[in-house]
């Protein structure tokens, strides 16, 4: 039988994550840490070589540098921390995230990014019904896809990297990101959803008390996302639509 999926319109409000549940950047991200980390370990040697499996386990979801340092640790490479100004260049934990956030910026500048049609439709069927929206996002560069994609508008609330380091907010999958996510959206976290692709993403929404957490299943796989926390999961926000003819409710 098939799986009953929440109808987001009763929901207090709407939290997601953006990079692979709103727009596909996910991949744009997961090729500029393989070039980086292929340069890495090439240069220092490091085994075994860095695979999409290590981006699920170490870095996806996660703020910048403390992907950078989960996954060397995963190799039992400890380097300095080094400065959040430090130069691409530079051979340090903030250097080498630095480095990566270039590649990213680069292809985002060159290539563009657009939604994903099922979560452009969602969002959609959610303003329309008056459901306040907010993203929540490890990334730095939230603002700057958000407005790449043409969606920045849904939004009212967007906590993302900058906020986090602003605010000294725990990276994913500590609950703080989502938390503050729902204060700042002024809803209730248990009659609200979380929509969340990453595995520390769907970690974070759970420990933030989100009764509705909907794992999008990009890769991850549905397995894994619930044993992290998802209540549901789908492979694509399209399957959270409610169609005129399928919409049995009453007015």
């Amino acid at each position: 039988m098939p799986e009953s999926l929440p109808d987001l319109r009763r929901a207090e409000g709407v939290l997601f994550d953006l990079d692979g549940v709103l727009t596909p950047t996910a991949e744009v991200h997961m090729r500029a840490w393989k070039a980086v980390f292929d340069g890495v370990f090439a240069q220092w040697g490091i085994t075994p070589e860095y695979t999409d499996a290590d981006y699920y386990a170490h870095v996806d979801g996660k703020k910048r540098y403390d992907g950078v340092s989960s996954l060397l640790r995963s190799r039992n490479i400890e380097i300095p921390w080094g400065d959040v100004n430090d130069a691409p260049e530079v051979d340090s934990i903030c250097g080498i995230g630095n480095r990566k956030n270039a590649a990213f910026a680069t292809a985002l500048r060159r290539d563009g990014i657009a939604p994903y049609p099922g979560s452009l439709a969602l969002i959609r069927q959610l303003r329309d019904a008056g459901i306040p929206q907010g993203v929540v996002s490890s990334s730095k560069n939230a603002e700057e896809v958000l407005e790449s994609a043409g969606i920045r508008d849904f939004f009212t609330v967007v906590i993302d990297g900058k906020v986090a380091e602003r605010d000294a907010l725990a990276s994913k999958p500590a609950p703080d990101m989502f938390r503050a996510g729902a204060v700042a959206l002024n809803v209730n976290p248990g009659d609200s959803v979380a929509v969340e692709d990453a595995l520390s993403g769907v970690a974070s929404a759970s420990a933030a008390g989100f009764s509705t957490v909907v794992g999008v299943d990009r890769g991850a796989g549905a397995a894994a996302l619930r044993a992290a926390g998802a209540t549901h999961v789908v492979d694509d926000l399209d399957r959270l639509l409610l169609h005129p003819h399928t919409d049995q409710e009453n007015a």
